[in-house]
């Protein structure tokens, strides 16, 4: 198995053990790499969705706590750069995909990771525009 950077959509479904197939290939990635693999971005909007939603402080402790023995990937000048590349270019031909996503993107790429995601559509816009990112769906 691919050593591979999860989006947010994956990691959220992860946390909530929802989806057996979700959950089956992330017990398998764990169990080949040792820990699920994702960015800062995903730590941020986990934090910005439970807020919105009025979690309590404790609830989003435990979600820290849980992150801890995780693999968070930086956002850094060199993935800023490619990100706003990406959203750029995404922007000039019409196909905007967010703020996140191509950050998201540009992570992935700058770290040589496929990208785990269930928005496949989202970064295949990214795909068509020439940049090498390779990605995976563990909802199916």
């Amino acid at each position: 198995m691919n050593k591979a950077l999860l989006d947010t959509d994956i990691y959220s479904e992860v946390l909530k053990a929802i989806d057996q197939t979700v959950s089956r290939n992330a017990a398998a990635y764990r169990q080949a790499q040792g820990r699920l693999s994702f960015s800062v971005v995903t730590v941020m909007e986990i934090i910005q969705g439970l807020r919105k939603v009025g979690a309590s402080p404790k609830r989003i402790q435990a979600f820290r706590d849980a992150i801890l023995p995780e693999e968070i990937l930086p956002f850094d000048q060199d993935a800023a750069d490619l990100a706003g590349q990406i959203a750029g270019d995404l922007d000039r031909v019409g196909r905007p995909i967010g703020r996140c996503d191509p950050m998201i993107a540009a992570i992935a790429l700058r770290n040589g990771l496929e990208l785990v995601t269930g928005n496949t559509s989202h970064y295949q816009r990214v795909q068509q525009l020439g940049y090498l990112i390779s990605l995976t769906n563990w909802r199916i």
